[in-house]
């Protein structure tokens, strides 16, 4: 995982390798457009909800999603990122903290119609993932959702074939979600294959509140 220092360095030439490693469809950003595509239309934007992301990087979906009304909060490692999100959204509330560690302190007055992420949930480890799961369902509205969009897969035997075939350029740094390990803590929870690198993971609030699986992954 990239320290502060690293993020920042990225912050000015992420949107272009993004880019161009997508447009070759190669790992890790083959189906982002329809990532972020996906993501956005998951959230009703005519009324005007309140949306919470964590690790919004740039803020390109972000700043869809602010443009079309919606109310946003957010944080990112980066204070670079947060720079630069911050200017393109000036009403949104957005700080600089490691979620890691959990949501942070400047975030928790309120509760969201929507908890978004993409392409940041990798930098949690396993255990971490199903912790601050639970603790943002506790952030969320009676009908709120969380929405991650990031590179994972279905099966463990999935990423395998993905990293054989990304040879020296898989990140063994990274924890990528695989959502059969995901689901019988989560039985709710729903995975949408977007490519053979990308997913988006979807856990509503009502459907969590019941039967949840407080082990570890």
């Amino acid at each position: 995982m990239r320290d502060e220092e690293g993020f920042d360095e990225w912050s000015d030439t992420y949107d272009e390798s993004v880019k161009e490693t997508e447009a070759a469809q190669k790992y890790p950003f083959a189906g982002y457009q329809t990532v972020l595509r996906t993501v956005y239309h998951k959230i009703d934007t005519e009324k005007q909800p309140s949306v919470l992301d964590f690790g919004f990087g740039t803020g390109k979906l972000t700043k869809k999603l602010y443009d079309s009304g919606c109310r946003i909060s957010g944080n990112d490692f980066s204070i670079k990122m947060v720079e630069t999100a911050q200017e393109k959204m000036p009403e949104a509330k957005l700080v600089q903290a490691d979620f890691s560690k959990g949501l942070p302190q400047e975030l928790r007055g309120e509760n969201f119609d929507a908890v978004i992420s993409t392409y940041a949930f990798h930098h949690l480890t396993d255990e971490q993932k199903a912790a601050f799961l639970r603790e943002l369902l506790q952030y969320l509205k009676p009908q709120g959702k969380i929405i991650i969009g990031d590179v994972m897969f279905r099966t463990l035997a999935e990423r395998e074939a993905c990293r054989e075939k990304s040879g020296d350029d898989w990140d063994s740094s990274e924890h990528y979600l695989v959502f059969d390990q995901l689901k019988p803590l989560f039985p709710a929870a729903v995975f949408q294959k977007i490519s053979f690198c990308a997913g988006i993971l979807t856990l509503s609030k009502e459907s969590s509140c019941k039967g949840a699986n407080h082990e570890s992954l």
